[in-house]
């Protein structure tokens, strides 16, 4: 009896051994199991929030090359602006000298027809003078001819009269003849250098025949 007593008290003991073994190892595999459970969101919670940290890393770096890029395209922008301007007003200043130098060929252009006309006014008027010496010329050599009572002294002063108109006659054609000569071989810019002195020649020449 006492034999069966002890083993009925030794499988009792390995029953509730076996038992409380099993709830032990079910406590330490939960145990187990939450650890790990709370290791992998501990994990997952880091990771998380180092891909925020990294998200936002990356996001400042992001706004930090686009502000860096937004610069340097607005720099290059002025710089072309600028460029841009210099050339414009380069190109203004270019178009507004022309346009001086055009206005002063046309100014001189112009002065040079006047003078070119008034020249031809002159040698018209020269012309029509030189036929009337011509004329008056004629008559008196006829009137020379014709009229035998003049003294000598008369005579004298007659011919040199004679001479004088002559002498201006044959300085107004070769001054007619220089004057076409430069129309026809100098330029626009010459004729102006040309044309004032021979004017002036051709009056002292004329003065100096009138008083001579």
């Amino acid at each position: 009896m006492e034999i069966l007593g002890i083993i009925g008290c030794i499988l009792i003991s390995l029953g509730v051994g076996i038992v409380l073994g099993r709830y032990l190892l079910r406590s330490l595999f939960k145990q187990q199991e939450i650890a790990a459970q709370n290791k992998a969101k501990k994990i997952l919670k880091d990771a998380e929030s180092n891909a925020e940290i990294l998200k936002k890393d990356r996001l400042l770096e992001a706004k930090e090359k686009f502000l860096q890029m937004k610069t340097e395209h607005e720099q290059a922008v002025n710089s072309r602006n600028n460029e841009v301007n210099q050339r414009e007003n380069s190109i203004k200043q270019k178009e507004q000298s022309l346009n001086q130098k055009l206005e002063n060929m046309n100014r001189k252009e112009q002065e040079l027809d006047n003078h070119k006309a008034n020249l031809e006014r002159q040698t018209s008027i020269a012309i029509k003078k030189q036929e009337e010496v011509d004329v008056l010329k004629n008559q008196h050599v006829q009137q020379l001819e014709n009229i035998a009572g003049l003294s000598a002294e008369e005579a004298k002063n007659q011919l040199v009269e004679n001479m004088k108109a002559e002498a201006r006659s044959q300085a107004m054609m070769q001054v007619k003849d220089i004057v076409d000569e430069a129309k026809l071989t100098a330029s626009k810019e010459a004729k102006k250098v040309v044309i004032q002195p021979i004017q002036r020649t051709a009056a002292e020449a004329a003065i100096e025949n009138s008083v001579s």
